[in-house]
């Protein structure tokens, strides 16, 4: 069960990482991914960043180039927040976009078989 306070945390954590990734990352690979969501535990040892690409060719070098950024980005973050942990960043690549894609596909076939 996810609290209230993981939840406020989830959202900060997002929108400092975003803003984070956009202005002061060099890194402009790593400034192509598009942030959709943060998971932390409960005992903020691990915070999950979920996160696509537009172009999917790039999926692998964006993540490489998140990757190597982790360190930095958890650095600002602890001179951000008024925390007294800052969790471990993991970067996971988000496959919810692609899956309703193939679920609305489906959808749309069945939708012309009963029309046919």
């Amino acid at each position: 069960m996810v609290t209230y306070r993981i939840k406020r945390l989830n959202k900060e954590f997002l929108r400092l990482i975003a803003g984070m990734l956009e202005s002061e990352t060099k890194n402009d690979t790593a400034r192509e991914a598009v942030l959709t969501s943060v998971e932390c535990a409960r005992d903020l040892s691990v915070a999950k960043v979920y996160y696509t690409v537009i172009d999917e060719s790039r999926k692998d070098s964006v993540a490489s180039a998140l990757d190597a950024a982790k360190g930095t980005i958890r650095g600002r973050l602890g001179r951000e927040m008024h925390i007294r942990q800052i969790p471990e960043l993991r970067f996971v690549y988000d496959e919810s976009e692609k899956k309703a894609r193939s679920i609305d596909a489906l959808i749309d076939r069945v939708i012309r078989g009963q029309d046919g």
